[in-house]
């Protein structure tokens, strides 16, 4: 017979340690009775964890609650958000978003550097690296560097954090990450781009109320995130929703182990929507990058032109429907350029095809992450790196 076991007291302290702390991140600045009153601990327990969270440099005073208190009963004791920071980056082909954010999640500084392809790689490389100094430097994070997340196209081995490239992609990519793990001071880790999108969209988007779903990405190329009751999967290989070289019918031939082209990128990427849209005479399409995307989806919507709009939804349900008969996920939600400024029209449009192609009830929904999905996906991760550590260190 098994018998339970009782936590050690050093166990126990450790435990209710975070769980003020996390309360703290949640909430903002409370009382010790207001945490007394969350937790259920006993008042020399409370008081015991925020002299042992104060001494070590976690927690500080901030205020008191209401003019008429006065004394230690009445101070309020707030997360002490600038103990370690945190950034995160979203590297394209065209561009890299950078973003640097405190303990408690606040966003300090943003900056986007424009990055021009035909660029020598060494060059690109050093400027990111100078553009994320000086955001360090003037969000007074250089000194406190926690963790950097890194989210980019192509496969991230699991059990080495490796950049793997899948098709024509920049091989300035993997330099940038090994520039920053040889410069900083601070664990760098990478992602799939996609994957970081669907961590933002399980967290704080469309699907916050699903366990399980799959975030299909739909920009200059396509990809998915998939997401099985509550947890982000890889696979082998960390190849899990590459599904740009997922054959499908409408292509002109098969993919191949290096490059797409004939899967269902050539239905979906940015510029296969842009040359569909420019045969139902979108002018917005003159390009074929992402923004031309976005932009002839907007002509569309503003125009009515629904036979482009019934065509580009017949083809993103082809994917979905893939999708939806391995997996089976309930949701499917549509992010990346296209996916976002088609919004709830294409949504719509997309779910009448899918209930026309599977006999699974899967429901369509539009991405809700404002700004980079894929930078908001990153500080989730960097940001639960960084309190794992430090609240287990107290």
């Amino acid at each position: 017979m098994t018998t339970a076991r009782t936590a050690s007291p050093r166990t126990a302290r450790a435990i209710n340690d975070r769980l003020a702390l996390e309360l703290l991140v949640e909430r903002g600045p409370l009382t010790a009775n207001q945490l007394k009153q969350a937790t259920g601990l006993s008042r020399p327990t409370v008081a015991d964890l925020v002299e042992r969270l104060r001494d070590g440099g976690l927690i500080r005073v901030v205020g008191e609650a209401g003019e008429q208190r006065r004394g230690p009963n009445a101070r309020l004791y707030g997360l002490a958000a600038d103990r370690a920071h945190i950034a995160a980056a979203d590297v394209r082909t065209r561009s890299v978003s950078l973003a640097v954010a405190d303990l408690a999640g606040g966003v300090l500084a943003e900056t986007v550097l424009p990055v021009d392809p035909s660029r020598p790689a060494a060059r690109i490389v050093e400027d990111a690296v100078s553009a994320l100094g000086r955001t360090l430097r003037e969000s007074g994070a250089d000194a406190t560097l926690h963790t950097i997340v890194v989210g980019a196209p192509g496969l991230v081995d699991p059990a080495t954090g490796e950049l793997s490239a899948t098709g024509a992609l920049p091989a300035w990519h993997a330099e940038f990450v090994a520039a920053l793990r040889t410069g900083l001071d601070a664990p760098v880790l990478l992602d799939n781009e996609v994957n970081l999108a669907g961590i933002a969209e399980a967290q704080v988007g469309a699907a916050a109320d699903r366990e399980t779903f799959v975030l299909m990405w739909l920009g200059h190329g396509v990809g998915a995130a998939v997401i099985l009751e509550g947890r982000l999967r890889r696979g082998a290989s960390g190849g899990t929703g590459e599904i740009g070289f997922l054959p499908v019918p409408g292509t002109s031939g098969l993919p191949s182990a290096t490059v797409c082209d004939g899967g269902f990128h050539s239905l979906a990427g940015s510029a296969a929507v842009c040359a569909l849209a420019r045969r139902h005479g979108i002018a917005a399409a003159s390009e074929d990058d992402p923004p031309a995307a976005e932009a002839a989806l907007g002509e569309a919507l503003g125009t009515g032109n629904g036979a482009f709009l019934d065509e580009l939804a017949g083809r993103i349900a082809i994917g979905a429907a893939a999708l939806t008969a391995v997996l089976d996920p309930g949701c499917v939600v549509l992010g990346g350029e296209v996916g976002r400024a088609g919004g709830a029209e294409l949504t719509r449009r997309v779910q009448t095809r899918l209930e026309e192609l599977s006999p699974l009830h899967t429901q369509v929904r539009a991405g809700t992450v404002e700004g980079s999905p894929v930078l908001r996906g990153a500080m989730v991760i960097a940001l639960d790196a960084a309190r794992r550590d430090l609240f287990a260190t107290v």
